[in-house]
């Protein structure tokens, strides 16, 4: 009796688990169709080219450090 009921669970999340992705694929087909009817193509107008500028940051110079110190602590 126990080996029918988890057949059972294992057979509902699989038809859950298609329901879920079958109606997703159904929202997503629809948006992509529903786009395409209402959109037209527009034609691409040609792009002039427009110069490069690059910005070039100074390299700043490394701080020099002194000698490390020593540190004791009390025993």
């Amino acid at each position: 009796m126990a080996l029918l009921g988890f057949l059972y669970l294992i057979l509902t999340f699989a038809i859950c688990f298609a329901l879920v992705h079958l109606i997703k694929l159904a929202v997503v087909g629809f948006i992509s169709t529903k786009r395409k009817k209402n959109t037209p193509p527009e034609p691409k107008p040609e792009k002039k080219t427009e110069p490069v500028y690059y910005i070039v940051e100074k390299k700043r110079a490394r701080k020099s450090y002194s000698q490390p110190r020593e540190i004791q602590f009390k025993k």
